[in-house]
């Protein structure tokens, strides 16, 4: 009976495992989508709207629920009450609030905290150029993210079961 259990108990875990990798590489494609649809909703209200980057990064929380409007949702609630913060120290801050949500790679993550020294820090012309590259980079991570979930999606979920299975068969 013991035997059955732990059997039972392995396999869950190794299966739960390989369910949790493979939803991290959906979340981190869907990560990636929402983060340009921000960027380019940032772009259209600071560009083209004058929309002052408080407002622009309240206005991106509030458009849906998930990790990266509540990025921008935190940015903003950290620019307006933490007086003479810099734009770049409320980008960490809610950066950090975030992070262990992020199902972003390393260099991504990066990405997102050179994209705070560069917003709030220059002029229009330049936070354009900042966005448009910031876009480019997201778009080829997320084609190369969305690759990468066809091709390991369901090999995590199976691995996960096979070795459970194998652990339970060389144990007894």
């Amino acid at each position: 009976m013991l035997k059955l259990l732990g059997a039972i108990l392995i396999i869950s875990a190794t299966t739960l495992t390989g369910f949790y990798l493979a939803f991290r590489l959906t979340e981190r494609s869907k990560q990636l989508r929402e983060l340009q649809m921000c960027l380019q909703l940032l772009e259209t209200e600071i560009y083209y709207g004058s929309t002052p980057l408080t407002i622009a990064f309240k206005r991106l929380g509030q458009q849906e629920e998930g990790v990266i409007p509540a990025l921008f949702e935190r940015c903003a609630y950290y620019l307006e009450h933490l007086d003479g913060a810099t734009t770049y120290v409320c980008w960490q801050r809610a950066l950090a609030d975030v992070e262990n949500r992020l199902a972003l790679k390393n260099v991504e993550k990066e990405w997102l905290y050179h994209f705070g020294k560069v917003v709030g820090g220059s002029d229009w012309e330049d936070q354009h150029k900042h966005l448009r590259l910031m876009l480019a980079q997201f778009g080829k991570a997320e084609k190369e993210a969305e690759a990468e979930q066809h091709k390991h999606e369901k090999m995590y979920k199976t691995l996960g079961v096979l070795s459970g299975v194998l652990i339970v068969i060389l144990m007894l």
